[in-house]
């Protein structure tokens, strides 16, 4: 028996255009929820269900080992079609097994953590539900159109304290068993178990409003962007051009050649080499400058004319015996995506490319490369 997590998620979209990849906290809208998907232990596989080329390709730059493509009919991707439809196609071309658990995710409910997915998952096997939907509680009080209160008894108004209000289903996720839907033509069936979820997780993203005041809410309550503890990283590495250096090159009228490097980078690394973490550089670029520089800041490693650099941290890594999840790196260009994508903690300055940019889980600085941006993302993690 296997957990599949189901995320549809269609080109089309009325209330606010591309809305499934518009950035959401500088990620695209559908990054949430798979990457707490991915990150959820219970959960085997994902399926992203999309019509979408653009979001298709954004999805697999992610990265996400469990996550696949499901493409979905052109008849299953139209206004009028339904969820339930899109989840038929899918049973009827994958051919899950029955006893599978069946997750439907909401691609637009950002707000949900891998805990909840976890809890949720456990709480459905040991209630043994036949089916399990999210919701979360609201103590308002409402009214029928006729001047009736339908929850309260405005005689006798409760405080909010004392008033347990109302449940409403967020359209976060569902959870049930693949025969049990294919039974019943529903994503709810038999015994319906409650996972009840913040109040805020309630909020639709439907509306450019809806969308302000989500990305503010997202910023009180999402977890932490680094994928390592700080306190784990044993080696520090940066790229030089554009990190180090404000990408410029300057050239005296004897035609020699001139960088500006950053003072308060070369403190950065003083200060993480007396924390006892290894400091290093590695740049395509094979310059005396560079090493002139490497060797004045007394750096444990530097590496010169790298075309690869993946690789070149490969070797580095298993010397070491650590993991990639213990080295940080800060990059800025397309020559450092690979190693991005692979570290424990990842950086760019403010003037990164907007490819890396959209790294998932990039931690983006405020200073820009020269002016000292190694030393902010120093500050900001290793509590300096």
């Amino acid at each position: 028996m296997s957990v599949i997590a189901f995320v549809p998620a269609r080109a089309g979209s009325k209330g606010i255009k591309n809305k499934n990849i518009k950035l959401f906290n500088s990620k695209p809208l559908i990054f949430w929820v798979l990457k707490a998907l991915q990150d959820c232990n219970s959960v085997d596989g994902i399926y992203l269900a999309t019509d979408g080329d653009d979001i298709a390709r954004i999805a697999d730059g992610f990265g996400f080992d469990k996550l696949k493509v499901f493409r979905r009919s052109p008849e299953n991707a139209s206004d009028s079609a339904s969820t339930e439809s899109v989840m038929f196609e899918f049973f009827e071309k994958e051919k899950p097994l029955s006893e599978d658990i069946f997750l439907l995710v909401q691609a637009t409910s950002p707000f949900t953590q891998n805990t909840d997915f976890e809890s949720a998952i456990k709480q459905f096997k040991q209630e043994k539900a036949d089916s399990l939907l999210s919701v979360a509680r609201q103590k308002r009080f409402f009214w029928n159109s006729n001047g009736t209160p339908l929850n309260y008894d405005y005689k006798n108004r409760p405080r909010r304290q004392d008033f347990e209000g109302i449940l409403i289903e967020n359209g976060a996720f569902y959870i049930s068993k693949v025969k049990n839907i294919l039974q019943s033509n529903n994503r709810l069936n038999g015994k319906i178990s409650l996972y009840e979820m913040p109040e805020y997780t309630s909020l639709e993203l439907d509306e450019d409003e809806d969308w302000l005041m989500g990305e503010i809410v997202m910023q009180k309550f999402k977890k932490s962007e680094l994928n390592a503890d700080p306190s784990q990283i044993k080696l520090f590495l940066s790229d030089v051009d554009g990190v180090l250096t404000d990408a410029g090159m300057y050239y005296s009228e004897k035609g020699d050649e001139l960088k500006k490097f950053s003072t308060y980078d070369g403190m950065a690394f003083r200060l993480l080499k007396e924390k006892g973490i290894k400091v290093g550089i590695i740049t395509s670029e094979d310059c005396e400058l560079n090493r002139r520089r490497a060797e004045k800041l007394k750096l444990d490693y530097h590496f010169h004319g790298v075309k690869n650099k993946l690789e070149v941290l490969e070797g580095l890594v298993k010397e070491l015996g650590i993991s990639f999840s213990q080295l940080a790196y800060i990059g800025d260009d397309i020559n450092d995506l690979e190693v991005l994508r692979e570290v424990g903690i990842a950086a760019c300055p403010a003037n990164a490319r907007a490819e890396v940019k959209s790294i998932p889980g990039i931690v983006e600085l405020e200073t820009k490369g020269g002016k000292g941006a190694v030393r902010e993302l120093v500050n900001k993690y290793w509590a300096l």
